[in-house]
C-alpha cells in the first residue's frame, strides 16, 4: 500500500494542495491555504499532513519553460528547506517539474464551466491534483526524493 500522497503547488499568495486516496489511486483537490507567511504556510501543511495520515508530500517546481531555474523555483527551494525538517517521521518529500500545470488547471476548470473569480479561487488546487495526478501515474518516478 502506498499510503495517501500530498501534493502541493506553493505560491507566493496562495498554496494549492490536493490529497490522494490510501491506495495512491486518485488525486482530489483540497481548500487552499493563504500564503501570509512561510510559518504559517507550514503549519497549515503540517496539520493537513496529520489529519490525513499522509506519506508522501510532492511540491511542485516551477521551472521556466527552458528548465532554467527562476525567481519562483528559489522560493520554493526556501519553503522545502524550511518543512524538511518539521516533517513527521517516516513521511517521504519529494519534488517535481510542474511546467504547465497551472495551465492545464485553467484548461480543466473552464472544461468544468469555471471562468474569471471561480476559477481563479480553485486553480491553484487544481494545479496541486495535476501535480499529484502526475506523480501518481509514475509511480514516484517523475519525481525527486529529498
Amino acid at each position: 500500500m502506498m499510503g495517501r500522497v500530498l501534493a502541493v503547488d506553493y505560491g507566493a499568495k496562495r498554496t494549492g494542495l490536493a490529497v490522494s486516496d490510501a491506495l495512491g489511486i486518485t488525486a482530489q483537490p483540497l481548500d487552499t491555504i493563504q500564503t501570509p507567511s512561510l510559518d504559517l504556510t507550514i503549519d497549515g501543511l503540517l496539520q493537513e499532513i496529520a489529519a490525513r495520515d499522509v506519506k508522501k508530500v510532492v511540491v511542485g517546481m516551477p521551472y521556466l519553460p527552458d528548465g532554467r531555474e527562476g525567481e519562483q523555483v528559489k522560493k520554493v527551494w526556501v519553503f522545502l528547506d524550511a518543512i524538511k525538517g518539521k516533517l513527521p517521521a517516516g513521511v517521504q518529500l519529494y519534488h517535481q517539474d510542474e511546467r504547465h500545470t497551472t495551465k492545464e488547471a485553467r484548461g480543466l476548470l473552464a472544461d468544468a464551466g469555471l471562468r474569471g473569480k471561480r476559477a481563479k479561487a480553485k486553480v491553484d488546487c487544481v494545479a496541486a491534483m495535476v501535480i499529484l495526478r502526475e506523480f501518481l501515474d509514475n509511480e514516484g518516478r517523475s519525481a525527486t526524493a529529498l
